[in-house]
């Protein structure tokens, strides 16, 4: 079998596919990356349309599948024949090259506001690599408990470095394969595959115009990783956070968003929490609606960067382009869940 993917810049990537095999693993036997997250069908993150060939859908979360005919996760579509996939990304977007596996260690955990968790990891020293972790902020990185088969994919929160540090923020999901090991029975010195880094959630340093950096949930570690990049190039184009959570001690510390103003004074911030109790002073209601707000009173219309669970993703997302922001001035991605 054949199976064609066309891109939305139309180029087309040609591989063969074996009996049972699912598209996503058949591409990257080919040296072909698509944009993919948690390789389970849970995520969304690898969604696609077939337009010719007949195919099944293995086991996915059926909110992760595209609306319309047609719609597919790579990850889990299984060609039945010679198949032809439209893919909503670029040819550049593809990867071509084979991602770094690696061994990381437990170095620290900590509590980032209810339900959250900031997990530090270590890697271990690498013969061909060394200890560089090198990434472009808001990428993500694969994680996989050993002997296992549960992988998850999760935003850096910190910047490139030569000490081999990883920073995230997870929040445990009740019921998650990773989030019941990691709130259960992680330990400091326990080791994980990492793979990576992925993702094409990156700052658009061409552009002059203003920045608008949206998270909800741990969607905001990229957002962070960004914002300290910005900090660290001393970058002074106008920027504006916006973070929404369903209840004040959902919130990040103050002293991380007080290290990110000290170190950016353009930096404003939206704090949204949807149920506040009664003695909340910031906003209140969704990311959806403090970015509503921003954009009213917004002298130019700026870059929107959005990253947070599918709901809260598709609201902002609606509510940009209701405001007139142009789709190549909204960059999104998911978060895993």
């Amino acid at each position: 079998m054949v199976v064609t993917l066309v891109t939305r810049d139309a180029a087309r990537l040609e591989f063969p596919c074996a009996s049972g095999q699912d598209v996503l693993g058949a591409a990257e036997a080919a040296g072909l990356y698509p944009p993919a997250m948690c390789h389970e069908g849970s995520c969304g993150m690898c969604q696609a349309r077939v337009v010719e060939g007949a195919y099944e859908m293995g086991p996915h979360t059926e909110s992760a599948m595209p609306a319309g005919p047609g719609g597919v996760l790579l990850c889990r579509c299984l060609p039945q024949g010679d198949v032809t996939i439209e893919l909503p990304c670029t040819d550049a977007q593809v990867g071509r090259h084979k991602i770094p596996v690696r061994e990381a260690e437990i170095e620290a955990m900590a509590q980032a506001g209810a339900g959250a968790v900031a997990l530090t990891l270590r890697l271990r020293p690498d013969a061909e690599l060394g200890l560089a972790v090198d990434f472009i902020p808001g990428q993500y990185m694969e994680l996989t408990i050993l002997g296992t088969e549960t992988r998850r994919a999760y935003s850096l929160a910190n910047l490139p470095n030569w000490e081999g540090r990883l920073d995230f923020i997870i929040r445990l999901q009740p019921g998650g394969a990773f989030s019941s090991w990691l709130g259960e029975r992680a330990a400091v010195g326990d080791v994980l595959n990492v793979r990576g880094p992925l993702g094409h959630f990156v700052l658009d340093e061409s552009s002059p115009r203003p920045r608008c950096l949206v998270g909800g949930g741990c969607g905001m570690a990229p957002l962070l990783s960004m914002l300290r990049h910005m900090a660290d190039f001393q970058d002074s184009q106008p920027v504006h956070l916006i973070y929404g959570a369903n209840r004040e001690d959902e919130l990040l510390p103050a002293e991380e968003l007080d290290a990110l103003r000290a170190a950016l004074p353009q930096l404003g911030v939206t704090l949204s929490v949807w149920r506040p109790g009664p003695g909340w002073t910031g906003f209140s209601g969704t990311s959806a609606d403090a970015l509503d707000a921003y954009l009213a009173t917004a002298a130019e219309t700026p870059d929107i960067y959005v990253c947070g669970p599918p709901r809260m993703m598709e609201a902002v997302m609606s509510t940009a382009q209701r405001r007139g922001v142009p789709e190549a001035q909204i960059f999104a991605e998911r978060v895993q869940s």
